[in-house]
């Protein structure tokens, strides 16, 4: 009996000390309340380069000759610019030449901290290789990732809709892991390619941007859905917004801008 009392007691006091409603009904003084401190940012990883070599492993690696062939993923398009990108970062948008081209086309959304990161041509492997360099290092507290238009297109050859889903996946797992608020934005509409003119890829990216609205809504994420706004009953760009079909123009990127803008609101609300 007395072991039980004395363990009531205990979870009394427990109780007391963590409400101060019930420390005031207890006639006791209540415990200051503890509001646990955000998790601070994850630490920078820095690896020297070793005194003695040579070897390949060297401070400033972009050199013509890596830049003229040997960097797939562009890594060396961005280095130098990403250490000097002004503290806090509000977003990065990272992807295509859609979203390369939207800085020099309709600048307005890039301002305030939001920063573009875009390299024409590239597929979602070439962005997944350089998220951490180019996102996760800016520290920002939202990414927009819109990327697909160039799988479908075979830009860096054959791929399959689950290698894609594998690379989207891979980018929002790495922004969640670091804190990073996630805008998934579709692909864009498209009913052929001037570069790639066998191609017929409307019915691949309706598909493909069925996938992204059910993975934001699966995992909380913001959707920028350009695509309704933007296409076609038959799945190509509407007449105006494109002078190729694929990539946006001023009147596409006025399209884009209020949706885009809407999801950054969204991802940044409390969650």
């Amino acid at each position: 009996m007395r072991v039980r009392l004395v363990a009531l007691a205990g979870a009394l006091a427990l109780a007391t000390a963590a409400s101060p409603v019930l420390a005031a009904q207890a006639g006791q003084p209540a415990a200051p309340v503890v509001v646990p401190a955000a998790p601070a940012p994850r630490a920078a990883v820095a690896v020297a380069v070793a005194p003695t070599g040579p070897t390949a492993m060297v401070p400033e690696p972009c050199t013509p000759s890596r830049v003229g062939g040997y960097d797939w993923a562009n890594l060396c398009r961005y280095q130098k610019a990403d250490r000097q990108v002004p503290q806090p970062v509000r977003a990065v948008f990272i992807g295509d030449s859609i979203t390369e081209w939207w800085l020099t086309t309709a600048p307005g959304i890039f301002a305030g901290g939001v920063v573009d990161r875009g390299i024409a041509g590239q597929t979602s492997p070439q962005i997944l290789l350089r998220f951490y360099q180019d996102v996760v290092r800016l520290r920002p507290r939202v990414v927009h990732i819109m990327c697909g238009t160039n799988d479908v297109a075979g830009n860096t050859g054959p791929t399959s809709p689950e290698e894609y889903a594998a690379n989207v996946l891979a980018m929002v797992d790495l922004a969640k892991a670091n804190g990073i608020a996630v805008v998934l934005g579709s692909v864009l509409p498209a009913g052929g390619f001037n570069w790639r003119s066998e191609m017929k890829p409307a019915a691949q990216i309706a598909t493909l941007n069925a996938w992204l609205k059910d993975l934001a809504r699966a995992r909380g994420l913001a959707y920028a859905d350009y695509y309704s706004a933007m296409a076609t009953p038959e799945g190509a760009m509407k007449p105006g917004l494109s002078s190729d079909g694929v990539h946006p123009n001023a009147a596409g990127y006025a399209v884009m801008e209020p949706i885009a803008r809407a999801a950054l609101a969204e991802a940044e609300k409390p969650r």
